[in-house]
């Protein structure tokens, strides 16, 4: 078996999320119109962490609806859709508020954990 090499930034592949990050942060600046407005302020990134928990929350609780062991008002996969579609909102803004360049991020960890895993697999292959 062969393994993937770890990517430099220099030969990261695109993995389409800047096209994602620039949409997220321009509705993240309409948000912090409005809590300026409203709040005086924008959140910080600790009011984001609680804002996003709190969503990965509900992921779960759709999850357990999704499988019919958890009541909820609404249909389960239309709201399974836009909650993980909002969590990946979640990640893209606070990587931009902390320089974060997600897309590289997210190619050189899925490289490592790719090659991780193949190492794995080739070392307990019976």
């Amino acid at each position: 078996m062969t393994h993937s090499p770890t990517h430099s930034p220099t030969n990261t592949p695109d993995t389409g999320l800047s096209a994602a990050s620039t949409e997220a942060l321009s509705v993240r600046a309409l948000y912090e119109i409005l809590e300026q407005r409203f709040n005086g302020k924008t959140w910080s990134l600790n009011e984001m962490a609680i804002g996003y928990t709190n969503d990965v929350g509900y992921i779960g609780r759709l999850l357990l609806a999704h499988d019919g062991t958890w009541p909820i008002d609404g249909e389960a996969t239309a709201e399974l859709t836009h909650k993980l579609a909002e969590s990946l909102w979640w990640t893209f803004v606070p990587a931009s508020k902390l320089d974060i360049d997600i897309d590289q991020a997210f190619s050189e960890t899925m490289s490592t954990i790719r090659t991780n895993l193949e190492a794995t697999i080739e070392r307990t292959a019976l």
